[in-house]
């Protein structure tokens, strides 16, 4: 028997595997990735479907278990998913994965540096809402902000605790994610206008003024100044990134 390590939780529903493999409509003509298999539910299921599945496991325990059941069209990799070079990966043209959830925003952010049509992930319920929050809610933070800029995004479905094994503590969402072929808008430094939202989110019930005055120094021309972040749509905090960093 394989104890639960690294944050997984098996989905164990075969209704709720198979809705979410038909969501991301696989032909034999795709490579699919699938981060975290754990005992193979999904991984079966597309292998019927595609090409050829990719599966990244990092427990080793697990990756035995499956080497004997699944099919010859898998390439099962023993390793943390995290630091795969997908670059050396054979081209994938979508993903699909029930993901660990402590490795939810910097996957999804990797996923987002690399090529694919659409990813079907399932995620915890709260992380999903704050993929697809709106400016001025709770739930709006830097994730939403760094994904809605590279990505579409829309939750599915949600999936309750009694689908997984060991169940969550909160239900989960199977989320939808579409990467632009360009961004959402123009930003003149990615990296600068990243790190900003950083700077703003991790402070962000102050108003933007303070914020940035303590770090620059000078922003009295700059717009937005009397708002804080949680209320700027992402499209805004872009254009505050541009003039900030014109003056910098």
């Amino acid at each position: 028997m394989v104890k639960q390590r690294f944050g997984q939780h098996f989905l164990i529903d075969q209704s709720v595997a198979a809705r979410e493999v038909d969501y991301a409509h696989i032909t034999k003509d795709d490579v699919v990735l699938e981060i975290g298999p754990g005992k193979g539910i999904i991984t079966q299921l597309l292998a019927q479907k595609a090409d050829h599945v990719i599966a990244i496991e990092i427990d080793r325990r697990l990756v035995e278990q499956l080497k004997t059941t699944l099919a010859a069209n898998v390439t099962l990799i023993s390793g943390d998913a995290l630091t795969v070079d997908f670059k050396t990966l054979p081209q994938f043209s979508k993903i699909v994965s029930n993901l660990p959830f402590e490795i939810s925003s910097p996957i999804t952010f990797k996923f987002l540096a690399s090529s694919f049509s659409v990813a079907i992930l399932i995620f915890q319920k709260d992380f999903a809402q704050r993929l697809v929050a709106s400016p001025g809610t709770k739930e709006y933070s830097r994730l939403t902000v760094g994904v809605s800029y590279k990505a579409g995004c829309r939750i599915l479905e949600n999936v309750p605790r009694s689908a997984f094994s060991p169940p969550p503590k909160i239900e989960s969402s199977i989320v939808e994610l579409i990467p632009y072929d360009t961004p959402a808008f123009v930003v003149e430094n990615e990296q600068f206008f990243f790190k900003l939202t950083k700077q703003l989110f991790n402070h962000r019930r102050k108003k933007i003024h303070s914020t940035l005055k303590s770090l620059y120094g000078n922003i009295e021309q700059l717009p937005f100044l009397d708002q804080r972040v949680e209320e700027l749509t992402p499209e805004q905090i872009g254009r505050l990134s541009d003039e900030l960093y014109r003056l910098s």
